[in-house]
């Protein structure tokens, strides 16, 4: 069985992404408690609100069909097997460093998988009002409650290449890369949005060379699969989901016509 990925769907994933960013949102005006999972990484009453949320709506709105693979129930265990079916990856709230730091930049990630592929995703940043979606007839991008934008990845530049890096996770080994790729900016973004950026061809390349999940990446790279960019591991292999264990190896996301980095 699969799911036939229409506008229609991908507007029901973006209502119950933006329901979960309304959930966020009261909490992150709150003084929230922040406590440490067994990976030592921070977790709210809003991660676990928001997948609640996500997760029931789901199972009632769009199909209980598939096994949902979200990050703070498999944190508890409860990790369903994908088995080569199709199946939901859910980060309820991307980045809650930045949540913790109210800059803003967290997002709420949905993503369908099919055939070891994102086949749809949802990335919504609630604290911006900024939402990005991709499915097969294309990627999109809205502001607050303006009309949605169609967007697609630029073709690098011969100059001038931009690089998104993250906030809290960026290496010696990237810093590197990035010198050997010659980037001339390198801007810091929060969450999934780095993903975004590229899709929007507002900046060409990310890559992360260190541990992330499968959750963590497959709503970024279906919005930026079908904005015409792409994931891949250091092999040149494009990144695959229902991997054992569901961690993802170090990857390069990038748009078009991004160069390979000198020797």
């Amino acid at each position: 069985m699969t799911l036939n990925v229409t506008f229609d769907l991908l507007e029901r994933l973006r209502a119950i992404a933006g329901r979960a960013g309304v959930e966020i949102l009261k909490i992150y005006r709150t003084d929230f408690a922040v406590e440490r999972k067994a990976d030592s990484s921070p977790v709210t009453a809003a991660d676990r609100a928001a997948e609640a949320l996500i997760t029931d709506a789901i199972r009632a709105e769009v199909t209980d069909a598939f096994p949902i693979v979200a990050e703070e129930a498999f944190a508890q265990g409860n990790i369903p097997a994908a088995n080569g079916r199709p199946f939901w990856l859910v980060d309820p709230l991307d980045g809650t460093k930045e949540f913790v730091e109210r800059n803003g930049e967290f997002t709420v990630n949905i993503a369908l998988i099919e055939n070891g592929r994102p086949a749809a995703g949802v990335v919504h940043a609630p604290a911006i009002e900024l939402a990005y979606w991709g499915g097969p007839m294309g990627s999109f991008r809205a502001k607050g409650a303006a009309a949605p934008q169609p967007i697609s990845c630029r073709q690098a530049p011969a100059k001038g290449l931009i690089a998104t890096i993250s906030r809290h996770h960026s290496t010696p080994e990237v810093d590197a890369y990035l010198d050997r790729l010659g980037v001339a900016e390198r801007v810091v973004v929060g969450s999934a949005l780095k993903f975004c950026r590229i899709a929007e061809g507002t900046a060409d390349v990310y890559p992360r060379f260190g541990r992330t999940m499968e959750w963590d990446t497959a709503a970024g790279h279906a919005v930026l699969r079908f904005a015409g960019g792409r994931i891949a591991d250091r092999d040149g292999a494009e990144l695959a989901y229902g991997k054992p264990g569901f961690e993802n190896p170090h990857f390069i996301a990038q748009g078009p016509g991004v160069p390979e980095p000198r020797k």
